[in-house]
């Protein structure tokens, strides 16, 4: 027996000795196949790149992983507590693993088995940054053990407050976001120091299976996975059991994506951001290196400006007709009225307007049914909306027919029908009917003394089209680039009160090419004119002359020195604008203007800083020598001026108060209702294709286009004083409402000198119409001094020179 004994005994030491070595061979082998874990120390995960308003604002985020980085000095104590209570409780006192809590979870499962329930783990937080950052999802054993050896060299390595930061900035909780910073505007739309004991909680909740707890999709669950925190925070002694029963009652609180503070609609301006970041940084840093980009974006203006386009697109459709629902449809072989409704793929920036269904048609009225909202789960609601819109609401919608438009409404009937899938708005307690207009345009506004382009709109909505039409479209800018050719003539030794002939001008173009007859608009002349009634009145004739007379090769330097045409070919024809160009490239020349002849470029980032705080990129580069010291009384210090100048200033007034007579006198005259001063130029090209206003205050300058993607007559009498200067009266009126009328700036040597607006002769009594015409010293108008004439005796000019030849296309009639 006692041999028996001993032979057993021999054999279990043989037995685990060879267990023993097999184990340290197979702990050993797993060992070397471990990942290095030493890179954690220098942990930068992906972070989303914001982009800031120049107030603060938030207004986008680019980001492939949603998440924030968070010290975790400044996450507060009561949400660790939360995830402890949560994820591990044991956290402080474990190395690594828990081995209480693995005992604990085999116990619970052999009950859990038997009741068919879910297993439960007991991987402590370690082992999830194990897992998370080292290894694999694989449910096996080999992965289990590897996570359980490298939690505990985690623990050898880390502090747990770098442990909890890594594990805290890393975690998936759903919702896209990644990290407990992101996670919490996600679904709060608030920082981390304001949550609640409620909001921690349920956040607490999510690291298991985000999607197993959605807020919406599966409130139920979420409520009792988020209650079940909560006791476990009052178990631990985190909270009161006040505190817990307070907490408990509360609905989750999640904002809906509608119901979030909502950032300013500048799509247009967001997307030329990301492209000039992507251009700078690429897509790896712009998508995952935390960039902080903070824009130049004025949130009151680019309200103003994306409402200002939108009304002037809409007034400029609404004269052209109704061209008929967005769908129709058969109502009779439809059971729910809100499923055709809902197929109908459309944009989605639209809002306050609505998709609608026409249900029933009355002579003064018809009853809608309303496109259902979408819950925050992404679904469409159940709840079904109807609505009426009256006699009153479509009476603009005469039916567009070639070559105008069709009867007067006189019953909703000669508009609507059941069936009809419509655009409609709510205005009271009825609708009114709307229709996404075929054309389109772009504004943009810029602080003419830096470049920074303050507001910018570029289409009718981003959705349905992401062609900037501010920054992308190259058209001709028409009359709205003669204060170029003038201010190239003054420099000249012009003055505004030179006289030009305003008659017609006729050059032969070539051989077997015809003749080039550029018109003024309305096909009318007016003999001997100023320079200012040229620019004032937008004379085509008189602007041809004047370039033949000082020659093309100033006018191209000139498009060249403001940025407008790269390569100008020197032929008269461009001296009315038929050299394209795109608006911000022209309203930034502009700014040129009013600035007093200095350069500056657009720009829409001000500044971008790293995820560390620090600027690696600033638009303005000077120098401020002594702005960090200490106030003691000091002179403030000055920053250089490093402009280049372009224009002389007194050549820049000359043109800005030419300008200015464009709005008290010529073309854009609509523009006198803002009540400040204003100048600016109206612009429109053959067949009114294309309508511009760019214009200007002391302070902004502003450009408007309007025109269709595939180029086509505006129609008869679409001109740029029409559909464009509205656009800009309206955009102004509300961004200088607040503003001091400020008069433009007068530089030195010139001098303001009275003068007859007609004759631009010294002004004499009983003179009907008398202006002050700024002169710059010595070339003011005198007794005994001539009136430079320009054209004087000419019947027909012809040229042979090839520099002041027409273009070959023979493009005229531009104003």
């Amino acid at each position: 027996m006692i041999r028996i004994i001993g032979y057993l005994f021999g054999l279990g030491l043989t037995m685990a000795a060879l267990l023993s070595f097999f184990a340290g061979v197979y702990l050993w082998r797993l060992n070397k196949q471990l990942p290095d874990h030493d890179h954690l120390a220098d942990y930068a995960p992906p972070i989303m790149t914001r982009v800031h308003a120049a107030d603060g604002d938030l207004i986008a985020e680019f980001a492939q992983e949603h998440r924030l980085f968070v010290p975790i000095r400044v996450i507060p104590k009561r949400l660790v507590q939360a995830f402890l209570s949560s994820e591990d409780k044991n956290f402080y006192e474990h190395k690594g693993v828990d081995g209480l809590g693995v005992v604990r979870a085999m116990i619970k499962n052999v009950s859990n088995i038997t009741q068919g329930k879910r297993l439960e783990g007991a991987s402590t937080i370690t082992q999830q940054i194990a897992k998370n950052f080292l290894l694999t999802s694989d449910v096996t054993i080999e992965r289990k053990l590897k996570e359980a050896v490298l939690a505990i060299r985690l623990e050898r390595t880390f502090s747990k407050a770098e442990l909890l930061e890594l594990y805290l900035n890393e975690i998936y909780l759903g919702m896209g976001t990644y990290g407990v910073a992101a996670a919490s505007l996600a679904y709060f739309d608030k920082p981390l120091d304001r949550l609640t004991i409620s909001e921690v909680a349920y956040l607490a909740a999510l690291p298991k299976a985000p999607n197993n707890y959605h807020p919406f999709r599966k409130t139920q669950r979420a409520l009792a996975r988020r209650n079940w925190v909560i006791d476990r925070m009052y178990e631990n002694g985190y909270i009161t059991q006040l505190d817990a029963m307070v907490a408990k009652q509360k609905d989750l609180g999640v904002k809906s994506s509608d119901k979030k503070s909502k950032s300013i609609d500048a799509a247009y301006y967001v997307e030329e951001i990301r492209r000039q970041a992507f251009n700078m940084y690429g897509e790896k840093q712009l998508y995952g290196g935390g960039l902080s980009i903070r824009s130049t974006l004025n949130t009151d203006y680019q309200k103003y400006a994306q409402k200002a386009l939108r009304d002037g697109l809409l007034a400029y459709d609404k004269r052209y007709g109704w061209r008929g629902p967005v769908v129709q449809v058969a109502l009779e072989d439809i059971e729910d009225w809100a499923l055709p409704v809902q197929d109908v793929s459309i944009p989605s920036d639209l809002a306050p307007w609505r998709l609608a269904i026409i249900l029933k048609v009355e002579d003064d009225k018809a009853e809608l049914g309303l496109r259902p909202r979408r819950t925050a789960a992404g679904k469409f609601e159940e709840k079904r909306e109807t609505g009426k819109i009256f006699l009153d609401g479509v009476k603009w919608a005469r039916k567009s027919v070639k070559g105008g438009l069709g009867p007067n409404i006189s019953s909703v009937k000669d508009v609507l029908s059941p069936g009809d899938i419509v655009w409609v708005e709510k205005s009271g307690a009825r609708h009114i009917l709307r229709q996404i207009p075929d054309v389109n345009g772009g504004l943009v506004a810029i602080d003419p003394h830096t470049g920074r382009v303050l507001a910018m709109v570029g289409g009718f909505s981003f959705q349905a089209s992401e062609f900037n039409r501010s920054t992308q479209a190259s058209r001709q800018p028409g009359s709205a680039f003669k204060p170029f050719v003038y201010a190239a003539a003054l420099d000249a030794g012009y003055t505004p009160t030179s006289l030009v002939l305003d008659a017609p001008f006729v050059m032969q173009q070539g051989k077997d090419m015809g003749l080039w007859k550029p018109e003024n608009y309305g096909r009318q002349f007016y003999g001997l004119s100023t320079l200012r009634l040229g620019i004032e009145k937008s004379r085509n004739l008189m602007t041809v002359r004047l370039a033949q007379q000082i020659g093309m090769r100033p006018v191209v330097n000139y498009a060249r020195k403001f940025n407008i045409v790269d390569h100008m070919p020197p032929v008269l024809s461009m001296a009315l604008g038929a050299g394209e160009t795109t608006l911000m490239r022209l309203t930034t020349a502009y700014a040129m203007l009013v600035n007093g002849g200095k350069q500056v470029s657009p720009t829409l980032i001000d500044r971008i800083q790293n995820r560390y705080g620090e600027t690696i990129y600033r638009y303005d580069e000077r120098p401020c020598v002594g702005c960090n010291a200490i106030w003691i009384g000091q002179e403030t210090p000055i920053l250089p001026d490093v402009r280049e100048r372009v224009l002389s200033p007194q050549t820049s007034y000359q043109i800005v108060s030419m300008l200015e007579g464009v709005v008290k006198r010529g073309t854009g005259r609509s523009i006198r209702s803002v009540g400040k001063p204003l100048a600016g130029k109206t612009g429109t090209t053959n067949d009114s294709r294309d309508a511009w206003f760019v214009g200007f205050s002391p302070d902004l300058a502003v450009g408007v286009y309007i025109g269709f993607d595939s180029p086509k007559t505006l129609g008869e009498g679409e001109t740029g004083g029409r559909i464009a200067a509205p656009v800009f009266r309206d955009f102004m009126t509300k961004a200088l409402r607040e503003a001091p009328a400020t008069p433009f700036r007068i530089p030195s040597s010139v001098n303001l000198v009275r003068v007859n607006a007609q004759t631009g002769k010294l002004a004499r009594a009983g003179d009907g119409s008398v202006i002050l015409e700024a002169f710059k010293v010595g070339t003011e108008p005198a007794p005994g001094r001539a009136q430079a004439v320009i054209g004087r005796g000419e019947i027909a000019p012809k040229s042979e020179s090839t520099e002041n030849s027409a273009i070959g296309s023979g493009t005229g009639g531009l104003y």
